[in-house]
Order: C-alpha cells, then sequence, then structure tokens
C-alpha cells in the first residue's frame, strides 16, 4: 500500500519567523534512512459563505491546515518503505514488524519494542529568532532516536508534535521536512504528527517541537549495562557542537554579552555565532546499527550513552553498574571552540562547563578491550571519527574526569 498523511492538525509560525528564513538546504544534511492529518476541504465547506464566527476568527486557520499536509506529503513519503501501512487520512498508522518479500525480508523471534520521547528544548527560540528552522526538526529526530540506539534497538518509526501561534503552510513546512531529514538520516519512517495552532498558548513568533520513536531489539541483543565490567574501554563519537541540550545558558550568555548571532568571530574560525549554535545534532542511528549487526555473534558492546544534558558526568552514570567507576581523560579530544567560545564569554567554571555541554563527545560505548580496535575501524568505515577517552574501572558508580 502506498504511504499516506494523516492528521496534521494545524500550525502555524507567526510573521516574525517568516521574516529572515535564511534556511540550510537539507540535501547538505548527509545522509545516514504517516500519518499527518488535517480537514480535508470538502465542497460545502471551501465554497460555503461565511456566516457568523469562524474557528479562524478564533485564530485557527483549518484552510492552512489542509494546505500544509498537501505541502509535506513529498518528504514524508520519502521516509516510508514497504513496511509502513494504511490509508491517505487514517486515523492511526500502521507498520509491520515481519516483512516477507524478495527484496526486503525481516523477521524477529523475540522482539522488544523500544520507546522514548524528547523535545529540542529552548535551541528554539534561537532559530526562530534566526528565522532559520528547517533543521530543528533533524534536532528533534536526533534527541530521540539517539537515546533509543543506547538499547541496541534498530529505529522503526517516528511522530512528531509541533505547537505554534500561528499558522503560515509554506514556513510551518520547512520544519516538517526537517524531521523528515532526520529520519531519513536515521533509517526511520515519519508515521504521523500533530500540528497544534495555540495563539492563547504560545506567543507570537514563538513554537515547540517533540517528538516520539519506537524501535525494536531481539531480546538477547539488547544491551544491559549491568554487563559492563572493569577494563571495558570507552569509546568516544564527535559531537557536532552544542547539539540541543545547555540552551538555557547558551542564551542567558548572549543576553548578558549582548552577543550578534550573525557575526562572525575569529575565534570561530570565521563562522557567525548562530550558525554554530544551530548546527543540527548528530544522529548516531545509522553508524551504531551498523556496528551492533557486524558482531552477531559476540557481545562486544557492554554499554552506551547519549552524551545530552548532564555532559559526561551527568549520562554515563547510567551506562554503568553499582560497582564500576568510568574515568575519562579530556586531553583524548579536541575541544570544540564553540564551547571555549561560550565559557569565555559567559565566565564559566571548566567543572560546569561539562555539567552542562557535551564538551564535543555526543555518544560514548563501553566495549570489551580485546575488541576495542576492531570497533574503532568498524565505526571510521561509517564515517565516524571514533577514539578511545577512557575507561572502566572497579568502584561505585563515579566519573573521574582527568585532564580538567
Amino acid at each position: 500500500m502506498g504511504p499516506q498523511i494523516a492528521d496534521a492538525g494545524v500550525i502555524q509560525i507567526a510573521p516574525k519567523l517568516c521574516r529572515v528564513a535564511k534556511a540550510r538546504p537539507l540535501d547538505t544534511i548527509p545522509p545516514q534512512g504517516g500519518l499527518y492529518t488535517a480537514r480535508m476541504p470538502t465542497e460545502a465547506t471551501s465554497n460555503r459563505k461565511k456566516k457568523g464566527m469562524t474557528y479562524a476568527d478564533a485564530g485557527v486557520d483549518i484552510d492552512a491546515g489542509d494546505r500544509l499536509v498537501d505541502l509535506i506529503k513529498p518528504a514524508v513519503r520519502r521516509t516510508h518503505g514497504q513496511r509502513v501501512m494504511g490509508q491517505h487520512g487514517a486515523f492511526a498508522a500502521m507498520f509491520r514488524l515481519d516483512f516477507n518479500e524478495a527484496i526486503f525480508q525481516r523477521n524477529y523471534k523475540d522482539p522488544v519494542l523500544v520507546a522514548c520521547t524528547d523535545g529540542v528544548g529552548t535551541k528554539v527560540k534561537l532559530a526562530a529568532e534566526l528565522g532559520v528552522i528547517n533543521t530543528v526538526g533533524i534536532d528533534c529526530v536526533a534527541m530521540n532516536v539517539n537515546d533509543l540506539i543506547v538499547q541496541g534497538a534498530e529505529p522503526l518509526f517516528f511522530l512528531d508534535y509541533l505547537g505554534l501561534h500561528t499558522q503560515e503552510p509554506e514556513t510551518t513546512a520547512q520544519i516538517v521536512e526537517g524531521v523528515a531529514r532526520g529520519c531519513e538520516i536515521a533509517g526511520c519512517a515519519l508515521i504521523g504528527g500533530e500540528c497544534a495552532e495555540m495563539p492563547d498558548i504560545y506567543a507570537e513568533g514563538d513554537f515547540d517541537i517533540a517528538g516520539f520513536s519506537v524501535g525494536v531489539v531481539e531480546l538477547h541483543r539488547a544491551i544491559d549495562p549491568l554487563h559492563a565490567q572493569a577494563g571495558d574501554v570507552l569509546i568516544g563519537l564527535p559531537s557536532s557542537g552544542v547539539h540541543s541540550n545547555g540552551f538555557s545558558l547558551v542564551r542567558k550568555i548572549i543576553s548578558k554579552r549582548r552577543l550578534k548571532l550573525d557575526r562572525e568571530h575569529a575565534e570561530l574560525d570565521g563562522e557567525s555565532l548562530g550558525s554554530l549554535l544551530l548546527e543540527p545534532t548528530r544522529i548516531y542511528a545509522q553508524p551504531i546499527v551498523k556496528l551492533l549487526r557486524h558482531y552477531r555473534v559476540k557481545k562486544v558492546v557492554s554499554a552506551m550513552a547519549h552524551i545530552t544534558g548532564g555532559g559526561l558526568p551527568g549520562n554515563l552514570p547510567r551506562m554503568l553498574p553499582p560497582k564500576l567507576d568510568a574515568v575519562v581523560d579530556t586531553r583524548t579530544w579536541d575541544i570544540p571552540p564553540i564551547f571555549d567560545f561560550l565559557q569565555k564569554m559567559g565566565g564559566v567554571e571548566t567543572e560546569e562547563m561539562y555539567r552542562v555541554f557535551n564538551m564535543g563527545i555526543g555518544y560514548v560505548l563501553a566495549i570489551r578491550p580485546s575488541f576495542a580496535d576492531s570497533v574503532i575501524r568498524q565505526l571510521k568505515k561509517s564515517g565516524e571519527s571514533a577514539r578511545v577517552i577512557g575507561h572502566l574501572t572497579k568502584g561505585s558508580g563515579k566519573i573521574k574526569m582527568k585532564g580538567l
């Protein structure tokens, strides 16, 4: 069956958002992989003369929602494979777990579904201010699927939620197209979403985005941090920058120092502050899924962590058994210039920087020591600049940061 677009509610971005709109071409984001609904216009509704108060008078434009659905269909459909089922305008999407076809087969013996939900946070405030809104959808997908793969799961599908002040279909479509691009990078299907136009909730120019992701893993292949052992090697994968955490502090620094987002800085290699802050969160799904498939027999990966809010000290404990410590050598990777810039501009202590930001490491794997070199080679084949950043040792669940 063909893919479908179902209920997308109604959304819009205020004129303030539409003003700047130097959208980053989504085809410049390297690749790595529905159900939107709105009321469909009928002859009775589209030709009816206005009588009395309407929904549009209350700030919700149904016709604009319908136009949005038409605009985003191509982007959503690009994420669909043969496992996506259903019909256009359905109330819910369907996805086949097992699939048997000559060109594609996927059958599970003891599947476990893995689910998570997350948002982008106040990074959307900067995106709205700059008018660059076509990459926050990538951030939203990343924040979800990067959590999902920590359990060893392969992302299957994604649904998003957008809440906005008012609806401008062409502008709003940029956000959804970013979500679709994120799903393509992650290798999952965008099968549904809700777009809510709520002028009484959101101020003019404001919007928010969140998502929900589902993946699957065979029970015997699920990653259990309790299997981590002393001596396991910690391998770090680089971030693309700030990602989607710590933006309340970022915005405080910008406000306090009255920094211009469009100004280029020598300390930032000639880049503007705004462009670096809006760099999309990296999606690690494809490299990690490929790595786990490569070692189908042996349990090479003991545990993993997505480095989000709380940085390395706040997220590594989530991958540790109670009687192990993680030792991280901060001298083993180069700190991206954006973090030095923010620390200098805000007068932030080094320890606080590591408690808030990823500081250049977006994802960490604990690997059996005899396989460390092999894992790094496999990750590099997927384009990752993987490196050893530490190890696990006997202890009590503490994180020891060397080199600060």
